[in-house]
């Protein structure tokens, strides 16, 4: 995973905003690539801040090919996380149109790894 800052916008309030763009790889049942945006704000207060992001996934899952849209909320509240990553509905395209799911993001030294549960509508 390459985060990589852009211009930040810090007008001195004391609650600097932060954009990173996000370039990802997948392996495992999801194997694809991930492009996006991440907008963040970070407090004074140790360990509390918030981001969000819309990164866009294509490759395969499952053997189905096409691409989503995964959603992310984030907060941090004195060093408390709370994170939801969500496929933005009907956001699924060619084989994985009526993708629906929601994503772990496990955090260990050096490296990120992801859970990602998910589901099919029916096709019929």
């Amino acid at each position: 995973m390459t985060l990589t800052p852009q211009a930040t916008d810090d007008d001195g309030s004391g609650v600097p905003l932060g954009r990173l763009s996000i370039d990802k790889r997948f392996h495992g049942p999801l194997d694809a690539t991930s492009r996006g945006e991440m907008l963040s704000a970070r407090t004074a207060t140790p360990g509390s801040a918030g981001y969000v992001a819309i990164e866009r996934v294509t490759g395969t899952l499952a053997g189905r090919r096409g691409s989503f849209v995964l959603q992310h909320t984030g907060v941090m509240t004195r060093g408390a996380p709370q994170l939801t990553v969500a496929v933005v509905p009907d956001s699924g395209t060619g084989e994985l149109a009526g993708l629906s799911g929601t994503m772990d993001i496990i955090v260990s030294p050096g490296k990120h790894e992801y859970d990602f549960r998910y589901a099919f509508a029916d096709a019929g």
